[in-house]
């Protein structure tokens, strides 16, 4: 295989490579550098027994990460409050070429479905992100993680039913989701405890990931009241020269501060039922260099 060509191949198949590490291990540059060994093992070994290279490389990609995760499992032990994975700058593009798949991608990839991803054991992580996100075969994912399918199928049952039990309900309405995110950051900047206690669920909840580096709550708040006017009070005691721009994080609208032009927070909310259920708050510096 020419090397041209094998250079094409990979970067065919580069943004479902990104796609599968990104839902493993919920950090860009992790996933990246996932990413970045498998091109060195595609370029480095032999194609020419190669017959699928799509397969071989997810079968790659996906070892990768599980060795990655297993090691990140025991870092986050030692994190500084809640834990969210690094917001992710979503296009789907051409790898999405319809509604539906578009709305699955989302709902893989959004904050809510990572989270709970977080109490996967690793190689439940990687059937349900192959099975759901991606639609493989439960053979293929046999291969990969060199299992039998029965073990695979039942792998994939009891991170399906572990997912539906704590996944927090959701609407993935862009429009509905858009509206409401707009409405939510004007009630919070403006001072208007009324108008936001009118979008926020009676239990709405709040977490905010600092890893201690930056100041955020280091636990959930609950209800609508307590959230509502911690905002206010951040709003309040803010710095000067905030400025907000609405961008598609994790498949859904979100809200980029800055402050001096630099990243300083990531604001993204869950809505059901036209009402925010949820409110994420990342200002880990370390989680917002993608976005700079």
């Amino acid at each position: 295989m020419a090397t041209d060509t094998v250079i094409e191949v990979f970067e065919e198949h580069r943004p479902v490579l990104m796609g599968v590490a990104y839902r493993m291990l919920g950090r860009v540059a992790d996933a990246e550098d996932v990413v970045q060994d498998a091109w060195l093992r595609w370029a480095q070994a032999d194609r020419d027994g190669v017959r699928e290279p799509r397969a071989y490389l997810v079968r790659v990609a996906t070892r990768l990460a599980i060795d990655r995760l297993r090691q990140a499992q025991t870092r986050r032990e030692a994190y500084v409050g809640p834990w969210l994975p690094e917001p992710l700058v979503t296009d789907f593009g051409p790898t999405a070429p319809d509604t539906a798949e578009a709305a699955v991608l989302a709902e893989s990839v959004s904050l809510a479905v990572l989270v709970v991803l977080e109490s996967l054991s690793p190689l439940e992580r990687a059937v349900f992100v192959l099975r759901e996100a991606f639609g493989f075969p439960f053979a293929e994912i046999a291969a990969t993680l060199e299992r039998s399918e029965s073990a695979v199928r039942q792998l994939a049952g009891r991170a399906r039913k572990h997912v539906d039990e704590r996944r927090p309900r959701f609407d993935v309405d862009p429009v509905e989701q858009r509206d409401l995110t707009e409405r939510f950051l004007a009630a919070a900047t403006g001072g208007d405890l009324e108008g936001l206690m009118t979008l926020l669920a009676p239990d709405a909840r709040l977490v905010g990931d600092s890893g201690g580096k930056s100041k955020a709550p280091l636990r959930v708040i609950e209800s609508a009241d307590k959230v509502g006017r911690f905002l206010l009070g951040v709003a309040k005691g803010g710095a000067t020269g905030f400025t907000f721009r609405t961008v598609e994080l994790n498949g859904g609208p979100a809200v980029l501060v800055l402050v001096g032009g630099k990243p300083d927070s990531v604001v993204q909310v869950d809505v059901a039922d036209g009402q925010v259920q949820c409110v994420y708050i990342v200002r880990n510096p370390d989680k917002l260099v993608s976005l700079a």
